[in-house]
């Protein structure tokens, strides 16, 4: 099995209330998602705020969670961004580091073509050994990876994956019947893992996980099991979770959930604010009903 197949947390970044990096929460984060059998780890991607990290807190999320994950497993470190000399210096540090692979969004804003998008993809490829995700959210970029370019793309040995979080059922069945097998088609969003992994895919990185560890790769693990049963089962039971932490932009509910179950400080940093009264009281609602808060 590929050590980025089953069920990834993109990884939430505790903050301190004055701001400050909150080096032993996300320390206690990580344990507790090994302690549940996550498959793999994600520190610093969108949902760790990674666009608000300095550049040294950026290596020191990916260190701590290495530290804390001392080989149990892998971990997918976020490297993106829409200067490619800039993403291949960060790609070098973190392989440095020590991480396992890399987690890269397409260049956001300035728009590449899929020639640009290859050439990126291809350049960071040659500059380090690590295995590549690309990350594909044509909704949070501006630009989509279409499945001409992700074949171009998956002829480079160590480009191993998408994570497919383009909303594209059709596109995502396209990239799934026409990739080499051994390419990691990995969902984006939480609620249609089981479509995906129905088309062929392998897993997810999700946001859920966050807060239901053990429930997020317990459906990853059915779905490559092939018990689609059990998958839909656990679906249903948390479906209203995955749908609530996108009430507001991610990372904004699944953070605001996390400080109500204790897990972490209410802190985002701006331009990301706390939840609205109407969005908390639809995620304290979810969290009630669900038995992941009693009061």
């Amino acid at each position: 099995m590929s050590q980025f197949q089953g069920c990834g947390t993109a990884l939430v970044t505790p903050f301190h209330s004055d701001q400050s990096l909150d080096e032993a929460s996300l320390r206690k984060l990580v344990r507790r998602q090994i302690e549940a059998g996550i498959h793999f780890l994600v520190p610093c991607g969108t949902t760790g705020e990674s666009p608000t990290l300095t550049h040294a807190e950026h290596l020191r999320v990916v260190e701590i969670t290495l530290e804390e994950a001392q080989g149990k497993v892998p971990v997918l470190a976020g490297a993106g961004g829409y200067n490619t000399a800039e993403v291949i210096a960060l790609a070098k540090e973190l392989e440095a580091l020590g991480a396992d692979g890399l987690l890269s969004v397409t260049p956001y804003y300035n728009k590449p073509t899929q020639e640009g998008l290859y050439q990126h993809y291809k350049a960071i490829a040659a500059s380090v050994k690590l295995p590549i995700v690309v990350y594909s959210v044509a909704g949070r970029t501006g630009v989509n990876v279409e499945p001409s370019t992700l074949r171009r793309l998956a002829e480079i040995e160590n480009i191993v994956g998408v994570k497919e979080a383009s909303g594209n059922v059709a596109q995502m069945a396209n990239i799934c019947a026409t990739l080499p097998e051994s390419f990691d088609v990995l969902s984006g969003d939480d609620a249609i893992t089981i479509a995906l992994a129905g088309l062929g895919g392998k897993g997810i990185i999700s946001v859920a996980s966050n807060e239901i560890p053990a429930v997020m790769a317990g459906i990853a693990q059915h779905c490559l099991n092939g018990d689609f049963p059990a998958a839909r089962a656990l679906q249903r039971q948390w479906l209203a979770l995955m749908e609530v932490n996108f009430v507001e932009s991610n990372p904004i509910p699944v953070k605001a959930a996390m400080a109500r179950m204790g897990l972490l400080e209410p802190v985002w940093r701006l331009p990301l604010v706390p939840p609205s009264d109407a969005a908390m009281s639809k995620i304290e609602a979810v969290l009630s009903s669900t038995g992941l808060i009693t009061n």
